[in-house]
Formats: structure tokens, sequence, C-alpha cells
């Protein structure tokens, strides 16, 4: 059977294009959490106070993840790609402008609402355009969002050191500077766009399952990829991933798993600096977390495999609870457990969006389910570095916060437990 395939001529400039997109999705908000001391002393604010400074991105993707599957369908996927990344250049610049403190929180929010769209449509656009690539392609996307969001959150706060006419460059420069990609990445998305021509391409991507629970292989061939997919295949899909309890696990799982990477990436820095870090340290204790986190999730499925993918979703993130533990506890030092806090949460992260795949029998259920749950995680995740900073401001310490983190964890342990039992969407035998 013939296998429809991309031209060899729109490979490359397809992949750079999708690379380039995947550097801004998070650069632009990894960046925020060393420098709210900065921002905090320059506003004459607490820092605690601008914990919902982090939660503004994760609000608007649960705002309009939803809407962006409608958008594609009513305009085409390439087309609102290419808006959400004007929008998030005018986002960048809006955050940045001086005057009223308004800026900072209008245009953050502005950038979540851009950032919602990718975060949805560019796996769609994997699907799409890399049919029979799908896990090479996805992989190198995952490992790019970690990659570019560990370089932007080690690099800021030297950035905005940076002496410019005899000034430093300031916070407002080095948030400004994060958005440096996005006209290579615009213009590579149109001219790779243009070149495929807006021919239209489908597929159905049929996921195998086996008695231990369904897993993607890409070296044995798992994926199926007709010529062409019937449209609304499972009538009111939509609606009904709403009621199915694997669903709503799978959502709460992610959304424990973002609320504790989030309120990791805005409130490390601040936690060593109390400990004694400077600055800057603190800063490359992020870009170090998020830098291990690229290896856990390419580790992944070295771990979830076998007897394991029975236990693996309770074991990281009960591992990861104890690392953080430790980074909270630890007076001195604590490299090692920064290191294995990032490895099970880029661990974790993979394997969220692997249950969004491999949980739905067809491609219809698998895009309901991934924006079912982003819109319902990102909600969840949103209230992490908001009540973080809260218990932090009311208590003076870092122990009220600890316990709320040790709570989440807790949750997605229990979570991990039913996921576990390879529970598909819209079955409710177990395939134990």
């Amino acid at each position: 059977m013939h296998t429809p395939r991309q031209p060899e001529r729109l490979w490359g400039p397809l992949l750079l294009a999708i690379c380039l997109v995947a550097i801004n999705l998070r650069m632009t908000i990894t960046g925020l959490g060393p420098l709210i001391e900065q921002i905090a002393a320059d506003q004459g604010v607490a820092a605690a106070t601008l914990g919902g400074l982090a939660s503004v991105p994760l609000l608007a993707w649960a705002a309009v993840s939803p809407l962006a599957h409608g958008l594609s369908m009513r305009f085409g996927i390439s087309r609102v790609v290419t808006w959400s990344l004007v929008a998030l250049a005018v986002g960048t610049v809006w955050r940045s402008l001086p005057g009223s403190p308004a800026h900072l929180w209008l245009g953050t929010a502005f950038i979540g609402a851009a950032l919602a769209i990718g975060n949805v449509l560019i796996p769609a656009v994997i699907r799409r355009d890399f049919p029979s690539r799908i896990p090479l392609v996805m992989g190198l996307y995952t490992g790019i969002l970690g990659t570019f969001g560990a370089v932007s959150a080690g690099l800021v706060v030297p950035v905005s050191q940076l002496v410019i006419a005899g000034d430093p460059l300031g916070w407002r420069g080095a948030l400004l500077a994060t958005g440096v990609v996005i006209p290579c990445a615009l213009v590579a998305w149109l001219v790779a766009n243009r070149w495929r021509g807006g021919s239209p391409h489908t597929g159905r991507i049929t996921v195998s399952a086996t008695a231990s629970g369904p897993h993607p292989n890409p070296t044995t061939g798992t994926t199926d990829i007709p010529t062409t997919a019937p449209r609304n295949r499972v009538p009111g899909i939509g609606n009904r991933v709403w009621g199915d309890p694997v669903a709503w696990s799978i959502a709460g799982f992610m959304g424990m798993q973002s609320m504790m990477f989030y309120t990791s990436a805005t409130w490390l820095a601040p936690i060593r600096t109390d400990a004694g870090s400077s600055d800057i340290a603190a800063g490359l204790d992020v870009m170090f977390m998020q830098v291990v986190g690229i290896v856990g999730s390419l580790a992944l499925p070295l771990i979830y495999r076998g007897r394991m993918r029975r236990w693996m979703p309770a074991i990281l993130p009960a591992v990861w609870g104890a690392a953080f533990v430790g980074i909270v506890l630890a007076d001195g030092p604590a490299l090692h457990w920064i290191l294995l806090s990032g490895f099970c949460s880029g661990a974790l992260l993979s394997m969220s969006l692997l249950f969004m795949a491999v949980r739905a029998r067809e491609q219809e259920t698998a895009s309901a389910l991934s924006g079912m749950a982003q819109s319902v995680g990102y909600l969840i995740a949103a209230a992490g570095p908001l009540a973080f900073g809260w218990l932090r401001s009311l208590s003076g310490g870092w122990g009220a916060p600890l316990w709320f983190a040790v709570g989440a964890v807790l949750v997605q342990v229990l979570l991990g437990l039913q996921l576990g039992r390879g529970r598909m969407v819209f079955e409710r035998r177990p395939r134990d």
C-alpha cells in the first residue's frame, strides 16, 4: 500500500518552520520567574504579589485552547498559526512598554492567548505534514520546548544586567529579548506554507493497543495514514469527552504536572536566593532544571515499558515531590535535587502528551481529548504559582507553600495509579 508523503523539497522548510515556532512557545514565559525580584523592586511591590503574573498565561491557555480547533476549521491551521505569531510579537512588545503596570499584565495575557493557539495546533500540524515521521518530529518539538525554555530562564538575568548607553538594560529589555526569534519564525512559517501550496493533507492516526496498554512504536510502524479521513467520524465527540472519566484523569494528571512545573519555574529562583544564591546563580538553577527536563523527556520510552507502564505514572510524581521537598529544605547547594526534579518534570510532560495520543483510538477522539485536557489542565496549573506565592506571603516562609506542593503531588500520584491501568477514552473495561 502506498503511504502518502510530503514532497522531499518541502520536508526541510516545514521542519525548520515548526522548530522556529516551537522555540517561541516557551521563551516568552519561562523568563518571568528569574526576573520576579527585579520586577517587584522596580514596581514597589512584594515579590509574592507577582506570583499571579505567572498564572496569567496559564489562564489564557485554559480560556483560548478550546477555541483553537474551531478557528483552524474556519480559517485553516496555517493562517491561524500565522496570526498567532503576529499576536505573540505584539504581546511581547506590549509587555515591555514603560508606564502603567497594566502593560505588564495585559501584555502577558495577550502572549498567553497567542501561545495557546500554538500549543494546540502545532501537534496537529505535525500529524498533518509528517504522517510517517510523527514520533521523530514530536520528540524534536518537545525537546525544543524544553531547551529554549531553559535558555530563556538562564539568560534573562544576565541580559537584564547588560549595560547599554551607561544604564543596565533592565527587566523590560530582557523580556523584550525573549521574543527575538519571533520574526524569524514568522518568515519561515510563511515561506514553508507558501511552498506547501495550501493543498489539503489529511490523515487518520490509528494507535495500536496491546493487552498491557496502548503505546506508540516508531520502529514497527504503528501509525496508519490513509490518503483521506472522514470528518466528524464520531458524532458529538467534542461534548462526550467531557463526560469520560479517563479523559478527566488525563486532564487532572496534566494539570498537576503543569501546575508543579510552572510553580517550580516561577519560584525556584526566589527559593534559591533565600538559601543564599545570587540572582544569576538562581537563574542558572532554573535553566539546569529545564535542561535536564529534556533528558527526562527523551528517556521516557526507556523507563515507560513492560511492567513499568503500570507503575511509572505514579512513581515519577512521587520522586518529583521528594526532590522538590529537598530543594525547599536545603540550606546550601541543592543541585542534585534540582537535577532530579528537572528529570521527573520532563518525563511527566512527555507522559502527559503521550496519554493524549495513545488513550484515544482515532484522530477525532485524540483531538477532542487534547483540547479538553489542555483547557482543564492549564486552568488547574494557573492556580499553582498564585497559590504558592499567596501562601508564601501569608506565612512568611516556605513551609506552607511546601505543604501545598506536597498535596498536589499526592493527587497526581493517585491519578497516575488510575491511568496506569491502561484504560482508553470511551471504554469502561480496564485493560490490565
